[in-house]
């Protein structure tokens, strides 16, 4: 049985999140999944900020990296804010979306051309297939 990561989140899946470890590390990014029964918050497109004069000592400084995701163990959070409410959801109500979220501006997306076969013409089609965070990919097709 698979869970719903955005589960008893309250409406705060996809909402810009500042994480910052008991380590003392700055993390940003959006958040994807609370699991209560491990006791973890997943969060995708992270940015590590470093410690930013939070402790003594040596620092640790900013990352230039973007990861992906990052699970984090509950245990090990000193501060978690929430800057950014999700996105509101879509102006029309159609009940084919499950989840939708704009692009930024300025993003472009373009997508192989596709080929399609007349209804009834035999097989094929979209099917989701799970992949991590939601992967998609063609099933059947020919």
């Amino acid at each position: 049985m698979q869970r719903n990561p955005a589960a008893g989140m309250g409406g705060i899946q996809g909402s810009r999140i500042s994480l910052i470890s008991k380590s003392e590390i700055r993390y940003e990014g959006i958040l994807y999944s609370i699991n209560p029964e491990e006791n973890t918050i997943a969060l995708r497109n992270v940015r590590m900020f470093g410690t930013e004069g939070r402790k003594e000592g040596p620092q640790i400084p900013p990352g230039d990296q973007l990861y992906e995701f990052i699970i984090f163990r509950g245990s090990d959070i000193k501060d978690l804010t929430v800057f950014d409410a999700a996105p509101a959801a879509p102006a029309h109500h159609d009940p084919a979306i499950l989840d939708a979220k704009k692009a930024a501006p300025g993003t472009v997306w373009s997508m192989p051309p596709i080929s399609h076969q007349p209804m009834g013409g035999g097989g094929g089609g979209f099917y989701p297939r799970g992949g991590g965070m939601g992967g998609m990919s063609w099933a059947g097709a020919t």
